[in-house]
């Protein structure tokens, strides 16, 4: 009896091993796109092995306010929050997905009572009645012969590292956000700043032209001209006012707080010395978080596709089950109330509405998508590093533009004034100079946000933040 049912074994092993020649998961590749060299378009710029993806946030903002608001955001913001539970419901779903290559075990403690017709064959035998108690356990294990356990467990496992390179793009995003609006709020004070300024010279200037109507140099036309500008800028002045008060809300918000008073610096403090490093285009795929998320997308497709594949091969599974059964509780635990039994069998699905068809055709479609998805994550990254390096240069250029700008209109100003009190100019030709110098100020101002939110661009772009 031994011999028949080790050859039966040898025979069902035999089989289950040719029929794995027909098919093994295949193991994943990630994909070389040709266009990944070029991705930054510039020719000027050099590529280097470091990238300044790799610098901390914290040597990276040198402010002190700045630093403890991104530290303080990165623990209590709403969105990091979220992405933290979404990993962690990720992380459950891959313990699972570990857990695959070990058997299934229940237990089982069960009484049945039956009534049977007297009449009938057993119910004479068993006076009317049987009371069956049974304590058990059951055991169910799949062979994994065809890489499907294994599958499924790469799939679980991408998932949850997708998960985790999703938190860290949140957290990327969130530093750049955290900067970008605290810069912007110093920018709002050195306009604030100039504008309060301008209107204390603006009032001063009032009685100037006062004083030169009643001397007969100008009319009153001139006077109300230097009132309206006054005015004009008492209302910008109310602008940056409000402007501070909801981009400090919006600070308070990526901080995950209720709305309070920012404490902050000066824009003239602000310099960031970070060289501009770029690093080889590849190193995209391993310092953009929402690049290798994607990757790790395809990966998850790829790897419930070669599941859909197996579905198509039959399963080896063996099942026990064992424990005590007895017609009398008090007998339940003897040796005679033992009993066991064990079946291995392999399924194969014959017939089945096309379920395993449709699902594989569903998954190969899938990972194509994740495919082109994870393409255009990788050139949009290089899009914005492109843009983001650009503007760098762009804003650099124009600022030492910006402040001869200024400095030839505080001139015109300072000599229009003079020329003025002396009958040689217009009040028109003051009043032109002094609204032109302002706008200059502040458009000075603006450029230099500008040059500090590219740098910040160039180091979200680049994979920045979250290491």
């Amino acid at each position: 009896m031994r011999a028949i049912i080790k050859h039966k074994l040898v025979l069902l092993l035999v089989l289950t091993l040719t029929l794995q020649s027909c098919f093994v998961a295949k193991d994943y590749k990630s994909p070389d796109f040709e266009d990944t060299e070029h991705l930054y378009r510039t020719d000027a710029l050099p590529s280097d092995s470091i990238s300044m993806a790799d610098i901390s946030w914290k040597d990276m903002f040198s402010d002190s306010y700045l630093q403890n608001y991104i530290e303080e955001g990165l623990e209590n913001n709403i969105d990091i929050r979220v992405a933290i539970q979404q990993m962690a419901a990720a992380e459950a779903y891959y313990k699972q997905g570990k857990a695959g290559y070990l058997p299934s075990i229940s237990a089982k403690a069960s009484m049945t009572h039956q009534e049977l017709a007297r009449n009938s064959q057993f119910g004479s035998f068993f006076n009317g009645a049987i009371e069956q108690f049974e304590l058990s356990s059951n055991l169910s294990w799949e062979a994994d012969i065809w890489g499907k356990i294994r599958s499924n467990k790469r799939a679980s496992e991408a998932s949850y590292l997708q998960s985790v390179a999703a938190h860290q793009a949140v957290k990327t995003q969130l530093v750049s956000s955290i900067a970008s609006v605290y810069y912007q709020l110093l920018a709002y004070d050195a306009q604030l700043a100039i504008t309060r300024q301008t209107i204390a010279n603006r009032a001063s200037s009032i009685e100037t032209i006062k004083a030169l109507k009643d001397a007969g140099q100008v009319n009153q036309v001139a006077v109300d001209q230097n009132i309206a500008q006054y005015n004009n800028a008492k209302a910008l002045e109310v602008d940056l006012k409000t402007a501070i008060f909801t981009t400090e809300n919006t600070l308070n918000l990526l901080l995950g707080r209720t709305s309070i008073v920012v404490e902050r610096s000066d824009l003239t403090d602000q310099n960031l010395d970070a060289e501009i490093k770029t690093g080889v285009p590849s190193q995209l795929l391993s310092n953009r978080p929402d690049v290798m998320a994607a990757e790790f997308g395809l990966i998850q497709s790829f790897e419930m596709t070669n599941v859909a594949r197996s579905n198509f091969y039959p399963s080896l599974t063996i099942t026990a089950t064992g424990g005590f059964q007895s017609l009398q509780l008090d007998q339940l635990l003897s040796t005679n109330s033992l009993f066991a039994n064990i079946v291995g069998g392999l399924t194969q699905p014959i017939f089945n509405q096309r379920k395993i068809k449709t699902q594989k055709e569903v998954a190969e479609a899938q990972q194509e998508q994740a495919l082109l998805n994870f393409k255009k994550a990788l050139l949009v990254a290089g899009n914005e590093v492109s843009n983001a390096l650009y503007t760098y240069n762009a804003e650099t250029e124009k600022f030492e533009y910006r402040q001869k700008e200024v400095e030839a209109l505080r001139n015109a100003e300072t000599n229009s004034e003079v020329l003025l009190e002396n009958g040689y100019a217009t009040y028109l030709d003051l009043l032109t100079a002094r609204q032109s110098a302002l706008n200059a100020e502040l458009n000075v101002i603006d450029n230099k946000l500008q040059q500090l939110l590219s740098v910040v661009n160039i180091y979200e772009a680049l994979g920045g933040g979250w290491k």
